[in-house]
């Protein structure tokens, strides 16, 4: 069967009856891309956000949702801006705009300075010889850093945003110091953090991070963020963010 006749298209949760094309073969979005999008100050000066590494678009499509301003993502792998591309279309979002490409080329499209906000939902895990990678390409390069690392991601995100523009990612909870470190590196100063756990007595596995470029020194550790209820149905502030 052809990758093609796999695709299908899902509601994007409950954000206002949004369609999201996926297909099988590759993987569907994840709570990730629910959970940034919602950790995002947006401000009535908000005008211009780009999403890194943004798959199938999950992230423009719900904060196409909480805001006017222009939204760009950019995807590398083909098949997967294809699907973004469609799910643009068939939602008829005007303040999206996609580019496949390179995130590492993305400052051949913008001038230096030109972003409010940057968002990423980045592959997770470190790449070397002895790793083991899904036999599917498009999943390894989703998980693994093979095509950008963490460093890329926030030099990228020094060169574009503008002056005190906010850095949003999530990551591996494990990764925190590394991204603390690499922040600090690119003058992003971290503002805001807030665990996430899956359920309440359970360690952390996911962080969310804020960093301001050129900001001042001032750390907040928000509330920490419980996905699951003891019975595994979600928290009542996990379906606020589905949209229900």
């Amino acid at each position: 069967m052809k990758k093609e006749e796999k695709k299908e298209i899902n509601d994007l949760v409950y954000y206002n009856n949004l369609k999201i094309v996926q297909n099988k073969d590759y993987f569907n979005f994840s709570l990730d891309s629910v959970l940034l999008p919602c950790f995002v100050e947006l401000l009535p000066s908000t005008k211009n956000i780009l999403d890194l590494c943004t798959g199938n678009a999950p992230i423009p499509l719900i904060l196409s949702t909480m805001t006017n301003a222009n939204i760009y993502g950019v995807e590398l792998q083909k098949d997967i801006y294809n699907l973004a591309k469609e799910s643009v279309k068939i939602n008829n979002i005007k303040n999206i705009k996609l580019i496949n490409d390179d995130a590492k080329n993305i400052s051949n499209y913008f001038e230096t300075d030109s972003f409010d906000i940057i968002t990423c939902n980045p592959p997770y895990f470190k790449y070397k010889n002895t790793s083991i990678l899904n036999n599917n390409d498009v999943k390894s390069l989703a998980r693994h850093e093979i095509s950008i690392t963490l460093s890329d991601i926030i030099k990228i995100s020094k060169k574009l945003l503008k002056n005190n523009g906010s850095l949003c990612l999530i990551h591996r909870t494990e990764r925190l110091i590394e991204i603390i470190d690499e922040m600090k590196k690119n003058n992003i100063e971290p503002k805001r953090i807030r665990f996430i756990y899956p359920k309440k007595d359970s360690e952390s596995n996911l962080v969310l991070i804020d960093g301001r470029k050129n900001g001042k020194v001032g750390l907040k550790l928000l509330s920490p963020l419980i996905v699951h209820n003891e019975d595994n149905s979600y928290t009542e502030e996990i379906l606020k963010m589905f949209g229900k």
